[in-house]
């Protein structure tokens, strides 16, 4: 694998705070150790950035080189709280001594009630409400689609042009990108029909995408046999793009006109990520059932359905569980993740940290016309990378992500065409960390443009 070079900081800052390299980058001992793992390691199992973790703290990660990043990827938005947060670890470590595992539904575990008491106090349910934990995002997805077919006694599911639900069979077929996810990997799950999603920066308008959905019980598959619609309220790996409200309003009136039950993906946006706890009450739309996971628990493997209680008790007993769902040591970290945000007010920090990076971020998009948007939610937001014509830039994008690692900033791409890149940050980022960071990908746009 060849190395990318070590840049001087000169050109884009007086003084390194937080971002040290030592050796070359990917340095001796992460190559051994990618080495190793192209051996034996399956491939498909593709790896983003070419070096290999030691230890992680707050908003960086060292390798095991001695290099240390700050880190905008965020564990694919898994880490709101940051790596390693002290009481986090210490929450976990001490739900680990007290027992690892009994299978919630073979001997069940009071820590469990608490967590979902409190995830539904925070959820803008109305009336009496549920929960029930599972271990990955994708499997609260399958599980939403469960809960929603028992209840409807319908089959049929509608997502979106550009979402991301999942790579388990059902939410792959919900899933809307094909290379890498989908291509070889078929037949996918029947019944999940797609409709366009609204697009301020290249189309659809929230009306054209609201009389292509009522099209779709025309032409593609009749309103009364849909169960459910899934949606995210800002599609995460499909751009960062946020909903428009009069379209979430719009999907709300439809799905209540025909008995449609509305599931709402916060996989990626929930947890404050987008200034709000759950990024759907920007829009002042209740949703039927919330999917949640990543940020839950500081990237501990657990996932959740929370939604309205006749729906969450449609199936038969035993209709949905699995042996891990629910651990009780993830379980331990998500109340703890609860705390951090709570006590840290990383809601009202996620805003701040949002308005002074869309500033940022404005500031480049006069500069270079590389840059055709801006957009998000808090501090979920993205730039789009386009030629002429609005044509998208995925080499540039590419090369931006590639010179800002050479500087030590850890970025990831998003959007069907990979022209996009977003910002996963964890939000307990000091000013300073931030500032750097922002720095650093300017200059990594500099030398790209």
């Amino acid at each position: 694998m060849q190395a990318i070079r070590v840049l001087s900081y000169a050109r884009c800052m007086a003084v390194t705070r937080t971002i040290e390299l030592k050796t070359e980058v990917p340095g001796p001992r992460s190559r051994e150790v990618l080495d190793r793992l192209a051996a034996s390691v399956a491939a498909p199992l593709a790896i983003t950035f070419p070096i290999v973790a030691a230890e992680a703290r707050g908003v960086t990660i060292t390798d095991l080189d001695g290099n240390t990043f700050i880190d905008f990827a965020g564990g694919v938005g898994c880490l709101n709280v940051g790596h390693s947060h002290p009481q986090v670890v210490q929450a976990a470590q001490e739900q680990l001594e007290r027992f690892s595992h009994t299978d919630f539904t073979v001997v069940p575990y009071e820590i469990y009630a608490s967590l979902a008491e409190r995830l539904l106090a925070l959820a803008p349910l109305r009336g009496p409400s549920k929960a029930a934990f599972f271990n990955a995002g994708t499997e609260a997805v399958e599980n939403a689609v469960k809960f929603a077919r028992a209840y409807t006694g319908r089959q049929a599911v509608i997502g979106f042009e550009g979402a991301f639900h999942g790579r388990t069979y059902l939410s792959l077929a919900l899933t809307s990108k094909t290379h890498p996810y989908k291509q070889g990997l078929g037949p996918f799950a029947p019944e999940v029909y797609r409709v366009p999603f609204p697009n301020a920066f290249r189309g659809p308008t929230a009306t054209e995408a609201l009389a292509a959905l009522r099209r779709a019980f025309v032409t593609l598959v009749a309103a009364e046999d849909v169960a459910a619609i899934v949606f995210e309220p800002v599609q995460g790996e499909g751009g960062f793009i946020p909903a428009p409200r009069e379209f979430v309003q719009g999907l709300r009136e439809i799905c209540d006109e025909h008995g449609i039950v509305l599931v709402c993906d916060e996989v990626q946006s929930g947890f404050a990520r987008t200034g709000r706890f759950f990024a759907i009450e920007h829009f002042g739309v209740e949703p039927d059932l919330i999917t949640v996971a990543k940020s839950i628990a500081m990237g501990l493997p657990l996932s959740g359905v929370l939604g309205r209680a006749e729906i969450m008790d449609a199936p038969l007993a035993g209709g949905v569980g699995g042996t891990y769902v629910g651990n009780p040591v993830a379980i331990a970290a998500a109340l703890a993740v609860l705390d951090v945000i709570e006590d840290d007010g990383l809601v009202e920090r996620s805003a701040a940290l949002g308005e002074t990076m869309r500033a940022r971020m404005e500031s480049w998009q006069r500069r270079w016309p590389q840059i055709g948007d801006v957009r998000g939610l808090g501090a979920m937001l993205a730039i789009e990378l386009v030629e002429s014509d609005k044509v998208p830039a995925t080499r540039l994008a590419s090369q931006v992500v590639e010179e800002a690692l050479a500087r030590g900033l850890l970025l990831l791409k998003a959007g069907v065409a990979g022209n996009c890149i977003r910002v996963l940050m964890p939000l307990v980022i000091s000013d300073a960390e931030l500032d750097e960071a922002l720095h650093v990908w300017e200059a990594a746009l500099e030398a790209t443009f």
